[in-house]
């Protein structure tokens, strides 16, 4: 069939699979060519009308790739670097001085503005479509998951807007890193000593639990009151106001002291204060530091408001360390008071998630009210613009894979494709699908990179002697393709290198498009400007077509764990093993 037949053509394994399983970088690479593709139309139709419809496909383009993933970011700057330069030379063109300021503003218009407009445009459908509550939402801010119809939005729906003093609140901390979580308490106390030596105060266990539980409410109360009810009119919490935390299940203090946290030791241990009649005495005074505040009044909102929790004997912060507490702590997530916080940090933030005004002042009437569903009769909704900003700093920010997989690799890898990915098994064969790129490609995209490089800098530095080998036009034409081919492949590959997340081979395939792009410009460039004897000419193609005969069959050998057929048997997959790094799969009889 015809995509048979363009695969054999390109002869490119791990490209095959990747679109075979429809996958994003496919996509990706398409939109990515497409911008490439349409601004050279652009910059080489100068004198055409048409040229601004080429503008607009690279614009619509960027916006796709960039849509698609946000690799596609590294193309797009490079494209707009390239645009700067040849905008800044065309400012340079004294007879086009009374159309520059409309040249200028085209490209502008076309290569900024409009993939802006429909970046956000996705999003804006993306939102509207999907408004209700999904199995993944836990990472968003509760203000985002109560603006979702269903999920939170249940449970927070009606519920009174402002924290008042008797409150009965969950704090859920800002941050997700490493997973949104709730301060937690329950009936167990820190060990009197931890597995290094170190004693603690063996005071109640304070945590952050990943998951909705009874042990997640607190009491907002007045220091100095004795009651856990909200008065009528309520008495709201404003910024600056000193407050205690008391736990609605267990009724201990919320507490920090001079004592190492347990997998912190360089913060304060926080605890629920138990009196064991030591000289430890209770330090559960907390001020409410309301960091997106608008004015130094503002009263506590639910949901809405970013707080910081200062302790006020040592103004050490209630803050999520991101570490897990060791069987004994039911591996939940360490909270400790932070006595060097500094700046704006997410696991030093609360907010409050779900609320009710308290009305038990009775110990067990007050766990059956804690253990009632809130009512529900007021919706809260955040504007467009909030949710937009809160996505892209998710998928930036949050790492989904924490610890190292089978098949992941390291960008040095991908270089000599000494890692592959097992895609597909079949349950009782040994047919089987492989991320695995033909070999003879990869090395001849890398040797082509290592010869261009080297004709680059030896024209430089022979041009810098006023030694011109080739034609100005053809030194310009070398550079632009460097730009585009090298540039790409660097902008698509280096960036890995200062990435702290698993990575896989699928990752560098944009960057390897653009490395095999710079194939047919090396061997062109030799071809006319290097070989001058129609004898070596001759024998050039001779080698060449040998390369294309060796990339044809090292696809035609690999396209059984291309396409999965026909099924090998034990001896010819391990003859297919080329690199002991590749982990092909044999099934045992």
């Amino acid at each position: 069939d015809l995509e048979r037949i363009c695969n054999e053509v390109i002869s490119k394994n791990s490209l095959i699979v990747q679109s075979r399983f429809m996958l994003l970088e496919s996509v990706l690479i398409f939109f990515l060519l497409l911008a490439v593709l349409s601004y050279l139309h652009f910059h080489k139709a100068r004198n055409s009308s048409f040229r601004w419809f080429w503008l607009m496909i690279c614009g619509v383009s960027c916006a796709c790739g960039i849509g698609v993933k946000y690799m596609g970011m590294f193309t797009y700057f490079l494209l707009l670097g390239l645009t700067a330069v040849h905008t800044w030379q065309l400012i340079g063109d004294r007879t086009l001085s009374h159309v520059i300021v409309v040249q200028v503003l085209v490209r502008f218009l076309a290569l900024v503005v409009l993939p802006v407009i429909m970046y956000i445009g996705f999003f804006y459908v993306h939102l509207t479509l999907l408004y209700r509550s999904g199995p993944h939402d836990q990472m968003m801010s509760s203000a985002f998951q109560a603006s979702l119809e269903g999920g939170l939005a249940r449970i927070t729906q009606g519920q009174p807007l402002d924290v008042a003093l008797g409150s009965q609140v969950t704090l859920r901390t800002v941050s997700s890193k490493p997973v949104p979580c709730w301060l937690h308490s329950h009936k167990v106390n820190y060990p009197i000593r931890y597995e290094n030596g170190r004693g603690s105060s063996h005071q109640q266990q304070v945590t952050c639990y990943p998951f909705k539980d009874v042990n997640n409410w607190w009491i907002i109360k007045d220091p100095g009151r004795h009651t856990l009810v909200v008065s009528s009119p309520p008495r709201p919490v404003r910024h600056g106001d000193i407050i205690q935390l008391l736990h609605g299940m267990t009724s201990r203090y919320l507490n920090t002291h001079d004592v190492a946290a347990p997998m912190s030791p360089h913060s304060q241990e926080v605890s629920g204060y138990i009196d064991f009649n030591v000289s430890m005495p209770a330090q559960n005074l907390w001020r409410v530091d309301i960091v997106n505040r608008e004015s130094d009044r503002e009263i506590w909102k639910t949901i809405l408001s970013e707080v910081r929790l200062v302790h006020v004997n040592t103004s050490a912060v209630l803050k999520l360390s991101g570490a897990s507490l060791p069987e004994w702590g039911f591996k939940q997530l360490e909270v400790v008071g932070d006595k060097i916080y500094k700046g704006y940090q997410q696991s030093g933030m609360w907010n409050v998630e779900e609320h009710r005004y308290g009305r038990s002042q009775e110990q067990k009437e007050r766990e059956l009210e804690l253990k009632s569903p809130t009512h529900s009769d007021i919706k809260r909704n955040l504007t467009f613009m909030a949710k937009f900003l809160e996505l892209q700093w998710k998928m930036l920010t949050v790492k989904n894979e924490e610890s190292e997989h089978k098949y992941s690799s390291s960008p040095l890898e991908w270089i000599t494709m000494d890692t592959n990915i097992a895609y597909w098994l079949h349950p009782s064969s040994n047919a089987q699908i492989q991320l695995i790129g033909n070999i003879v490609n990869w090395t001849i995209a890398n040797l082509a990179l290592v010869v261009y490089c080297l004709m680059f800098l030896t024209y430089l530095l022979r041009r810098r002697r006023k030694v011109e080998d080739i034609p100005q036009d053809s030194w310009e034409q070398l550079v632009l393709a460097g730009v585009i081919c090298v540039g790409g492949w660097a902008v698509n590959y280096l960036p890995f290198f200062l990435m702290e997340k698993t990575l896989f081979l699928y990752h560098y395939l944009p960057a390897l498009t653009f490395k095999i792009l710079q194939i047919p410009i090396v061997v062109e460039h030799l071809y006319i400007h290097v070989l001058k004897s129609p004898a070596q000419r001759k024998a050039f193609g001779v080698v060449i077509l040998a390369v294309l005969c060796s990339v044809y069959v090292s696809y035609h050998n690999l396209s059984p764990l291309t396409y999965g057929q026909p099924a090998l048997s034990s001896d010819e997959l391990a003859a297919l093993r080329w690199r002991e790094s590749w982990d092909i799969l044999l099934r045992k009889r």
